[in-house]
């Protein structure tokens, strides 16, 4: 009996977790440790400081669920992965051993690269569901003296949709509230254009995002490096083309998020062996989600290496979207259990981005396939529908998750809600 442990109970560990002991079933153990007693739905974490949605709506308990699907949860905080003895340590100084390790850890979160900046500085965050609680609290604070807002991307950010996500949704709140007449909003961005999301646009959001910031009255910089911030004032620097100074912008704030770059968690990171990660720690993996160094660890999600997508004057890295996870568990799944049956890995992962970016009333929907070009498909469009078919998903991935289902959530759910199953030929 084989020894299977998941580290890390997220977006791609959860998910893991099921679609692995679907496929082993009793044969083999399916162990996940995480540092948290709850999954999360980290895409909803948007609606959280203006109200919409409250922490505990966002939040799941893994051990009952778990307990019904067979799996072993470890609810406590690793410290270090030790591929060369294959096991995990833990912080009561206790180590899970492993037979295969699937790391689906997330990533760390570095605000410590931009002085001031995040929820121990003076900027708020989105990236988990504690976070958006303290932004929920600063938000409330807002309300009783409005004024301007920056929100964004920083330097060497990944994830850009949260942030236009975030912007709209505060837009919408204060045009219902009244006071949008009292809040200048300014967009501040990595980014070499509006709409390039990590992934050089895909079809035509540059035009769809500039066109909703310019309806919204909000300003806008790009290629722009965040150089400190200090309360209520974050200064950036706006380089051009080639990457050299071309402004210098000192902006106000009354509420700002912004998001921040990412690296593997310290657990990882700072194994001491090399092979595992790359200089940011993230894992690195073939075409099949295997380490070619240690062949019996895996690794899925937001925690491991891809490369950016091409030069631009501001780091700016890939996104690894929900689709393009759920992608890397399949072929995870079934690599290890070819492996566990004698066969050489073979599946591989399509790493498709479909997404939907909620505006609070509205919204932008972009799906490329692949994710990264050239694509076989690039399609994107705009409306209320997508707002209603984010809400629509939530309940959808909330309700499987709960139940302990596995299945393809993204690619049948999202792909009907959208109405374009057509495009995948079904």
């Amino acid at each position: 009996m084989a020894r299977i442990v998941i580290l890390g109970a997220g977006i791609g560990g959860v998910p893991m977790a099921y679609e692995m002991k679907e496929t082993v079933g009793k044969l083999h153990e399916v162990i996940v440790i995480s540092d948290s007693p709850t999954f999360h739905f980290v895409p909803s974490n948007p609606w959280v400081p203006p109200g919409w949605r409250k922490p505990e709506d966002l939040k799941i308990e893994l051990a009952p669920v778990m307990k019904k699907k067979g799996i072993e949860f470890i609810q406590k905080a690793a410290t270090k992965v030790d591929p060369v003895n294959n096991q995990v340590q833990l912080a009561d100084g206790s180590a899970v051993p492993y037979d295969y390790l699937i790391i689906a850890t997330g990533p760390r979160l570095a605000f410590d690269e931009v002085p001031g900046l995040g929820p121990d500085g003076y900027t708020s965050s989105v990236c988990h569901v504690d976070h958006a609680a303290v932004a929920a609290q600063d938000w409330d604070k807002f309300m009783e003296n409005p004024g301007p807002i920056v929100v964004g991307a920083v330097q060497g950010a990944s994830c850009y949709g949260p942030a236009y996500e975030y912007l709209m949704i505060l837009e919408t709140e204060c045009r219902n509230r009244k006071i949008r007449d009292k809040v200048p909003m300014t967009f501040v961005t990595a980014e070499p254009y509006i709409g390039h999301l990590g992934l050089g646009g895909v079809g035509d959001t540059k035009g769809l995002l500039e066109s909703a910031l310019r309806d919204k009255s909000i300003k806008w910089i790009t290629n722009a490096k965040v150089d400190k911030i200090e309360p209520g004032k974050m200064y950036v620097t706006e380089v051009d083309d080639e990457g050299k100074e071309k402004k210098k912008h000192e902006l106000p704030f009354m509420h700002s998020m912004m998001l921040p770059a990412f690296t593997g968690v310290d657990a990882v990171r700072n194994c001491g062996v090399e092979g595992l990660v790359n200089p940011r720690g993230f894992v690195l993996v073939d075409e099949h989600q295997r380490n070619k160094t240690f062949k019996n660890i895996y690794s899925v999600g937001v925690c491991i290496a891809i490369p950016p997508m091409e030069a631009t004057p501001v780091p700016v890295g890939v996104p690894k979207t929900g689709y393009m996870i759920e992608s890397m568990v399949t072929a995870t799944a079934h690599n290890i259990a070819d492996e566990l049956a004698g066969r050489e890995p073979s599946a591989t992962a399509t790493w498709n981005a479909l997404c939907l970016a909620d505006f609070g009333d509205s919204g932008v929907a972009f799906l490329a396939m692949p994710q990264i070009p050239p694509r076989n498909v690039t399609w994107s469009a705009e409306g209320k529908w997508v707002h209603l078919a984010k809400i629509g998903f939530e309940k959808y991935f909330m309700r499987k998750i709960r139940k302990g289902i596995s299945e393809p959530y993204y690619e049948k759910a999202m792909l009907k809600l959208m109405g374009i199953v057509r495009l995948k030929g079904e």
